[in-house]
């Protein structure tokens, strides 16, 4: 009697398995050379270092060395990593400029089941940078896709920062235009989350002085070269620290951390008390920018308090 075919297993369904057919490649940690198990074909993700070489998985170093190719987004980058850990896996450049070019080529490999990892100059990969879109093709197209997770200069600024960590909202970098730059913070100003953000040295101080601006006198954090031999953390309210940065442009990876709204905001009675006293004997104009000033507001908020005041006022009138 005939069997039947058996349907093949999906991505999903079928477990990885080394290959036979790829010969174990090495790596070298702590003065000892050793044999990176075999991979099964597909895309590995692979959090990398932000500064210090030393703060990648043993995990990462098996990948990366087992890897037919290492796709990264500066290979001069990835090569010091590779070099260090005695990897001698093949680079090839995969970023914003080329991933419409590469991307094809790359999905090419993985139809052949080959292994490929894929880093990002520091951290985490698919942050801020193209990485999703090779994902989620290599998704569509049936390939497996592995995490190996571990450094990320988002977690690691929270961490120091001392602000709530409950909830947050990573922003990436703030457009570098002022202008919208200042629109993109107003959209920001009322999120209840800590909000994380990239910013690079020469935009630094103009970048705290427009968050200040939109966000008033809020909790925050300048973390800089996280995790290297010249690492800062700089702790203020967002105007004192817009005044130590300003006219300054620091060297380095720099991620600022904003408490959330929640964080700064004074008890309701302490800000209907001083707007009462200053509607009393001023404009609403004038009376929403003097509060706004002493509390640390934006002035946005301390204006619709002001109106809803004004309101009940005249409510109560005879």
């Amino acid at each position: 009697m005939k069997q039947r075919d058996r349907k093949a297993p999906s991505v999903r369904e079928r477990a990885p398995e080394q290959r036979p057919d790829v010969a174990l490649r090495r790596y070298t940690l702590a003065g000892q050379s050793l044999q990176a198990p075999a991979l099964a074909g597909g895309l590995y993700i692979v959090a990398t270092p932000i500064g210090h070489l030393g703060d990648i998985t043993q995990r990462a170093l098996e990948v990366l060395a087992a890897a037919d190719v290492i796709a990264c987004e500066d290979t001069r980058v990835t090569r010091k990593l590779t070099d260090r850990y005695g990897i001698t896996a093949r680079l090839t450049a995969y970023h914003d400029h080329n991933a419409a070019v590469a991307r094809p080529k790359l999905l090419a490999r993985l139809a052949a089941d080959e292994a490929i990892a894929l880093v990002s100059d520091a951290g985490t990969p698919l942050i801020s940078d193209p990485g999703y879109r090779l994902v989620r093709a290599a998704r569509e197209a049936g390939h497996a896709v592995t995490t190996i997770p571990g450094p990320s200069a988002v977690l690691a600024a929270l961490a120091v920062a001392g602000l709530p960590t409950d909830r947050f909202f990573f922003e990436g970098f703030l457009p570098p235009k002022q202008a919208a730059r200042r629109t993109r913070i107003a959209e920001l100003a009322n999120i209840p989350a800590t909000l994380v953000l990239f910013e690079t040295g020469p935009r630094i101080g103009a970048a705290l002085a427009d968050l200040a601006a939109g966000l008033g006198g809020r909790e925050a954090a300048v973390c800089r070269e996280l995790t290297k031999l010249h690492e800062e953390v700089l702790r203020g309210d967002l105007n004192t620290l817009a005044g130590v940065y300003a006219g300054e442009a620091p060297r380095g990876e720099i991620v600022v951390v904003i408490a959330p709204p929640s964080a700064q905001q004074p008890e309701t009675d302490e800000l209907d008390s001083r707007l009462r006293e200053a509607l009393g004997r001023a404009s609403v104009k004038d009376a929403v920018a003097e509060v706004a000033e002493i509390l640390g507001l934006p002035r946005r908020d301390v204006y619709q308090r002001a109106l809803a005041l004004r309101d009940e006022h005249a409510a109560d009138e005879p």
